[in-house]
């Protein structure tokens, strides 16, 4: 069969069309899907940060309460396999999480604490630069959001983000939800995620759900522009530090030690 350079145009054209269409509905349903539906109990703030009180968590040794809560709100998928692992939440040493406060005098204490990680949803975010579909980007709040649909798992973000704070569904993580919320979407094999500060919980007024199930109120969450915002006020009363400050990344999630 002989195809002409008209047909050939049409054929193309065509196809090009359908790509395009393609993209914009997926466009268009990733931003329904990080839409926060209007409420008039709705949190807002004009930069959310959340600061971590490490005395305070140390108190209930091998507690995982605020990772379980958050892994069964948002679907994050256990495949029990290291290498298909995904994780919005989880704990490292204090000397792994912190290289740059490590000593030699360090006390064994402090240095084998069990510290909570999770998304910096940094003010000077990387991961925001590096993406080159916006699949990821800074709200005016200051989350750091990711939008599933746009993703093409190149994987960027990760490379960018210094602080390992993102997982790649290198299978499809469906199978693998224990338990399935129905009020959260569920992602697809070959797309990035990460903790988005519960965002669809402030929308409905309700604050993140791992400062709700911690039994020791050791996460301290709210706006660090409020003069009188619990957060503000427990960073200005104690002595807080940042993970690899030195990046100037300005990380939005502080440890109070």
């Amino acid at each position: 069969m002989i195809i002409t350079r008209k047909r050939f145009l049409q054929v193309t054209g065509v196809s090009a069309l359908a790509v395009i269409g393609e993209r914009l509905a997926g466009t268009l349903a990733g931003a329904m899907q990080n839409a926060s539906p209007a409420s008039p109990h709705a949190l807002t703030a004009g930069r959310w940060a959340m600061a971590i009180d490490l005395p305070k968590c140390a108190q209930k040794e091998g507690c995982t309460k605020c990772i379980e809560a958050c892994h069964v709100a948002h679907n994050v998928p256990e495949s029990g396999t290291p290498a298909h692992r995904i994780e919005w939440i989880w704990k490292s040493t204090f000397d792994s999480a912190f290289p740059s406060e490590r000593n030699e005098y360090q006390a064994a204490r402090v240095k084998n604490l069990a510290v909570p990680l999770f998304c910096n949803h940094c003010d000077n975010p990387p991961c925001v630069r590096v993406c080159p579909t916006q699949a990821t980007w800074k709200r005016e709040d200051g989350i750091v959001m990711m939008d599933w649909h746009r993703c093409i798992g190149c994987r960027y973000c990760m490379a960018a983000c210094p602080y390992g704070s993102r997982s790649f569904n290198w299978v499809d993580p469906r199978p693998f939800i224990a338990r399935q919320n129905p009020g959260f979407p569920t992602r697809t094999k070959g797309v990035v995620e990460k903790c988005n500060f519960c965002n669809e919980r402030l929308a409905k007024g309700e604050m993140p759900a791992c400062v709700m199930a911690c039994p020791q109120s050791a996460m301290i969450f709210g706006d660090l522009s409020a003069a009188n915002s619990q957060v503000r006020q427990a960073l200005e009363s104690r002595y807080a530090i940042r993970r690899k400050p030195e990046l100037g990344t300005k990380p939005e999630v502080f440890y109070i030690v």
